[in-house]
Order: C-alpha cells, then structure tokens, then sequence
C-alpha cells in the first residue's frame, strides 16, 4: 500500500505507533518539535520523510492521514486544523480535554466528511473483543458488576491527572461492554504528589437495571496491575493484560440454603483461547481500513465524545458531588450550586464555574473556560475561549481577556487609578486589556490601563503599572522586563539576535528592542 500517512508526535507513545505505520506500510512522513527525535530516527528510517513543521504536513497533498501521538492539551487544536485541512485522523486519547471541544471536532468531522478515530486501544485488544462476544452471547449471564484497577509506579505526570491519563481506557471499555452511558457518576481520589493533580482516584458508575462499574487507577502503586473483571449471573470473566493468557472465566455459582443463606460453589477457572495479534497494530489497520473503504471506525469521535462526558463528570464529582442529571440541565455549561451566575450572562458550552463564585450581569466567557473557585467576573467583563482564572480572582468591569490567558490564584485587577471610599469614581474606570496566551502569575497586581502583550507572563508577585510587550517577561514591584518567554511558556536564551525554544521548537529574533517571530510551533 503506498504510504499516505503522517505521524505528529514520536515521542513517548508515538515510537510505538511509528513502528507500527512502518511496519503496516503506511508511513509517509514523521514530525515532532524535538529536532533530536527527527535526528534519531532519520539514521534508522532512512526512506520516510521528516519534518519539525506542522503546516508543511497539512499542505502536503501526498499525505492523506495523520496520526497525532501529542500531549492532550494540544489535540483540539491539532485535530481540528488537520480537519479543516481535509485530513483523516486517528488522535490518541483522549479526543480533547472538553466535552465542548470535543462537540465541536465532531460537527468538523461530520462537516468536513473525514474519519475521525480516537485511540482507545483495549477496543482493539483479541482478549476484549472475545469478551465482548461472550457476554453477546450470554455466556456469563445478565452483567452484574464490572470493575477494573489501573495501577502502576511508573511514568508520573504534572500536566494532567490519573483521571485523564488511565480512566479513558476502562470507561471505553465498560461503555462498550454494556452498550450505554452512565446515568449517574461519582468519584473520589487524592492529590499527594502535586496539590490539584490527583495521583489517585476511584470512580463509581451507575447504569440502568442497577448494574454498576467501578474504576481505580492510581500511578502511586507499589506494582503494575491491569485488570478487568465482569461479574454475570453464569459466569465471571477476568482480562488480565499482564498475563500471558489474558483472559480467563471462573464458573462460580451460587446456592441458596434453605432458601436463606447464600453459599458460594467454587468452580476451576477455565483460560480462555486468544488470537495472538498487537492492540496497537489491530487498532492502526483498522483505521486503515476505515479510510480505504470510507466507513464509520469502531472508536469514532463519538465514541470518544462519550467517553470525555463520563471523565468530565468524574472530574467534577471530584471537586464537588453531582451526578450526570444535575450537571447536564439544559445547559452545556457547567455552574457549581454554589455560584451565582446573574441575569443576562452569556457563557460559553464547556465552560466550568466552580465553587463559591459571582458572574455579574452583562459579562461574557467564552467556550471550554475553567473559572475557579471564589472566582468574581464584574459587570460588561469580557472574557475569551479557553480561559483559566484560578481561585480568588476578581476580574473586574473594564477588564477585557482575550483566548487562552492563565490568570494565577489571588492576582488582582483594579479599575481605578486612585480611588477613596468616599468619592464616586465609576466614570473613571479605566480599560485593561489581557491579550491572547498571556500568563499572570500568582498575586500579581495589575493597575488599571494597561495592556499586556500577548504570550506575556507576569511573574508573581509583581505589580504591573505600564504596557508590557508580546512575548515579554516582567517581574518585581513595579515591574520591570526580565526577558522574553516562547508561545510555549518557556524562558528564551538568546546568544546575540537569534534563539530558538528548547521545549517546541519556535524560532524568534531580535529587532530594534522588540521581539519578532520566525516560526512558532502549533
């Protein structure tokens, strides 16, 4: 088959899925940011094209396909310029971080006519496709009970939480064990290594006819354990994906005496016969398949879409107990009970309000936002898509913050320059606007009038009282430039005019005191 897809990330997943494209056949052309990852597989796949520029992948007309193997918080915004670009793709888990994102991939999907299947691997795996077609057929009974334990030591993250890098496999999976959505979600877990990223979680799932899952994945195990088990009526099934088997049924029954007491009749566990074939191979030939003969993969974005509502709900379950009903409303937004939204609001589907917080009449927040805790949005404020304002921010009127600005916990907007208790100074509210992908960092003070640049990051502490440039970095009271910061976030270090981002690549240079872009990562 002529090689027509592209891979976007060959980093700690993508190797695997890079070896397997190579070895479907498939594999046109390779792109990663890291220039060292590019270097180390250029000497070992010498006949496969590689490059460290997305764009050029989406204007090559050679490649049809990609598979994207990034970080989550890159996969809406990837996928989505992939589609509008009339590419098929396959994106690993999850499809994005919000139900709102992941809404909107769909419509482009559907739109654009293109496939669209998200990586859930376990789907594809012979021992749970086997056991889909027992419990098919039956043969453990009417399902009862399923729950699966997701545990390990291993590779330990700060960028998101257990829930979102273990859970998505196991939701899939019980999903689509029992053909249906949850009707209620609870979940409970720790954050011990790092406060706000939980380490560990366990996850209650209620279905209808009282059948229940459960779902525990920690990576703070002392050892690896990866199982499911389904209880049924006949019989019990085990996956085990660390054992050689895989999958086994334990006949057990019960007996009641006299009609009373119940009594457990042990049965020996019987291994169960499986095709041995690669999860992650199965799963790529499928997408292949898809694509060759146009039709609907088994782990489409819809798929996908239903698993991020059962994590969306998990998540808030974690930070303030609801249940899918009470969440969902009419809205496509989420409000904690504990918050006041006025009269005459307008916010964004994907959006969450949590705990304690104010939005005032007149404002406005865009899609996909995160609004923390004792969070107050003043009157007429203005406030993009994908937004984070963290605890204890009050973002008052006259305030404007474009897309995807971090506001730290505690950092203060004011809207007068000079005011007294006692004199009335609304007319002189002053305008401050925050540009897109700027940073605020925690405490910072922010006097009213200024602008600060987009991509900026205000260090903090700081308190800011003039215009603060693009890409600039400003720090200490008042606060004066330190440097300059990559879309990226990270701190450039310039030898002479020139520097290129160690973590994405990006490339900048300086001209006459002021900062001027060459290329930017996506």
């Amino acid at each position: 088959m002529k090689e027509f897809i592209a891979l976007i990330g060959a980093g700690y997943w993508g190797k695997n899925i890079l070896r397997c494209l190579d070895e479907l056949d498939v594999l046109h052309t390779v792109c990663d940011s890291d220039k060292e990852i590019i270097r180390k597989y250029k000497r070992k796949f010498t006949r496969l094209n590689f490059t460290t520029s997305f764009e050029d992948v989406l204007l090559n007309s050679d490649v049809r396909a990609l598979a994207i193997a990034t970080p989550a918080e890159s996969h809406y915004q990837l996928v989505k310029k992939a589609l509008e670009a009339g590419k098929d793709i396959f994106v690993e888990k999850p499809l994005s971080l919000s139900t709102g994102e992941g809404e909107d991939l769909v419509r482009l999907a559907q739109k654009a006519d293109r496939i669209l299947m998200v990586g859930h691997i376990l789907q594809y795996h012979p021992a749970i496709v086997k056991l889909k077609e027992m419990v098919d057929k039956s043969e453990l009974g009417k399902i009862q009970y399923i729950y699966s334990n997701r545990l390990n030591i291993g590779k330990l993250r700060t960028e998101e939480n257990i829930l979102w890098s273990f859970a998505p496999h196991d939701i899939s999976v019980i999903l689509m064990i029992l053909n249906e959505e949850p009707v209620g979600v609870r979940a409970f877990g720790g954050d011990y290594l790092n406060r706000g990223t939980y380490d560990t979680t366990m996850m209650t799932l209620d279905f209808k006819k009282e059948v229940k899952g459960h779902i525990f994945v920690s990576w703070l195990h002392p050892f690896k354990e990866q199982k499911l088990v389904v209880v049924g009526t006949k019989a019990m099934a085990v996956f085990d994906d660390l054992s050689q088997e895989k999958l086994f049924i334990y006949p057990h029954s019960i007996q009641w005496m006299e009609g009373k007491i119940p009594i457990a009749q042990k049965a020996e566990y019987q291994t169960v016969d499986i095709e041995e074939k690669e999860p992650l191979k199965e799963e790529l030939g499928h997408f292949i398949d898809c694509i060759s003969n146009r039709k609907a993969p088994r782990t489409d974005a819809e798929e996908g879409l239903r698993v991020l509502r059962v994590l969306e709900f998990a998540e808030e379950s974690l930070r303030g107990s609801i249940n899918t009903k009470s969440a969902a409303k009419d809205n496509n937004y989420f409000v904690h009970e504990s918050s006041y939204v006025d009269d005459n609001v307008e916010i964004g589907e994907g959006t969450r309000i949590w705990h304690f917080s104010h939005i005032l009449k007149g404002s406005r927040i865009g899609k996909n936002c995160i609004i923390g805790q004792n969070v107050t949005i003043g009157q007429d404020v203005i406030i993009g898509d994908r937004c984070k304002i963290q605890n204890n921010v009050s973002v008052y009127k006259g305030v404007r913050v474009e897309d995807e600005v971090f506001v730290g916990p505690s950092a203060v907007f004011t809207n007068v320059y000079n005011p007294r208790a006692f004199i009335e100074r609304k007319h002189e509210f002053k305008n401050t606007l925050v540009r897109r992908g700027a940073t605020i960092g925690a405490n910072a003070t922010l006097v009213c009038g200024v602008t600060i640049g987009k991509y900026a990051v205000i260090g903090a502490g700081a308190v800011v009282k003039t215009d603060v440039p693009d890409y600039a970095v400003v720090a200490g009271v008042p606060a004066k430039q330190t440097g300059w910061a990559c879309r990226c976030g990270t701190t450039l270090r310039f030898q002479g005019d020139y520097v290129e981002c160690t973590y994405c690549g990006g490339e900048y240079k300086l001209r006459d005191g002021n900062l001027e872009v060459i290329r930017e990562s996506t």
